[in-house]
């Protein structure tokens, strides 16, 4: 299958690309490398079985021709949706910046895509959406874990913008179906993602780095003094938050699996992770048992638009598609997490 993956030289992308190379895809990165790295997809190229199985395009999704001539040219038959930003503070921040670069930037690949349709092999007919459990809002103790029929109420302006897309792909698909087109979409909603592929090529490197897992690896190194705890009286057992940690090669294996299963004429939504929580001082006493070492820590202001509690119920996937994720124990993810960094303090630089 060809397979263009959008933001497919970030974290989460690079390892879904590296999926999809696994499994026989035929892969298109397209991706503006504003927060990519052009050496994860060199490192993947140089695996590929034969290097013509992954090109990569320098493009912004914004650039609706640019996006539709890629499609023509290398007749992909499947989109896997990776581009956008993801921090929640800055999001808050500049929310402006992320209804155009993730709404409006998603919506001129919609409709490159519906441009496709006119072309000679048929155009798109796959699109898997990487969403966000930050949809959800902040739900009730009673919808704690969560299903998909849990109301969307974001909070902050990522999840709303997350949302907006998922709304446009239902309302393509059911055009394409009254049009008589062969269209389907899913929308992957997931909470905390962690861990780096297992065998070492490539992994997680954000500047700036704002995920919990990295920044108390890189307190145990020494790269910071200290590392702060964002709110420590929240409702919970001991006022930090509690999350969801998926592995990233799980989340990429949940993309592959449900693009393969995707039925065409509809539109279906799926939580990923482990189904249980993990407060950020359960988090940080992990990261301390892995790497041996103690990390000097501080209480700071809650954060705005996070919310006490987020997971995942993820049993419809589970029953649906016979997806479960494969890394349940923290330490073992975090474990992942660490041979990466320690191995490449400097991140792809190294």
């Amino acid at each position: 299958m060809n397979v263009m993956v959008t933001g497919g030289a970030g974290y989460i992308g690079s390892h879904a690309v590296q999926r999809l190379l696994a499994d026989g895809h035929d892969v298109v990165v397209v991706d503006n490398l504003f927060r990519g790295h052009a050496e994860a997809i060199e490192l993947l190229r140089t695996r590929a079985k034969g290097g013509s199985r992954l090109s990569f395009e320098k493009r912004d999704i914004s650039r609706t021709d640019d996006i539709e001539a890629v499609l023509r040219e290398r007749r992909i038959e499947t989109i896997m949706h990776f581009a956008a930003w993801t921090y929640v503070g800055e999001s808050v921040q500049n929310p402006m910046e992320y209804y155009a670069n993730n709404t409006a930037g998603s919506l001129s690949l919609i409709r490159a895509c519906e441009r496709s349709w006119s072309g000679g092999h048929g155009g798109v007919k796959r699109f898997v959406f990487s969403s966000t459990a930050a949809t959800y809002g902040e739900p009730p103790a009673d919808r704690v874990p969560i299903r998909e029929d849990c109301p969307q109420l974001p909070i902050n302006p990522y999840g709303a913008s997350k949302l907006m897309v998922e709304r446009m792909l239902a309302d393509m698909v059911s055009a394409a179906t009254r049009a008589g087109r062969e269209f389907g979409s899913a929308c992957l909603r997931y909470f905390n993602v962690a861990g780096s592929d297992r065998t070492g090529l490539i992994g997680e490197d954000h500047d700036p780095e704002t995920h919990l897992i990295p920044i108390a690896i890189q307190a145990a190194m020494g790269k910071r003094s200290e590392m702060t705890i964002f709110g420590a009286d929240y409702p919970t057992p001991d006022g930090t938050c509690v999350r969801d940690y998926v592995h990233v090669e799980d989340l990429a294996d949940a993309h592959a699996t449900v693009m393969e299963a995707m039925r065409l004429g509809r539109s279906v939504a799926y939580n990923l992770g482990i189904g249980r929580g993990y407060s950020v001082r359960e988090v940080i006493s992990a990261v301390e048992r892995v790497t041996g070492r103690q990390i000097a820590v501080k209480s700071g202001a809650r954060r705005a638009g996070d919310p006490p509690v987020l997971y995942a119920d993820p049993s419809k996937i589970a029953d649906e598609l016979g997806w479960r994720a494969s890394y349940i124990d923290l330490d073992q993810i975090i474990a992942t997490a660490w041979e990466w960094m320690r191995k490449h303090p400097e991140g792809y630089r190294s």
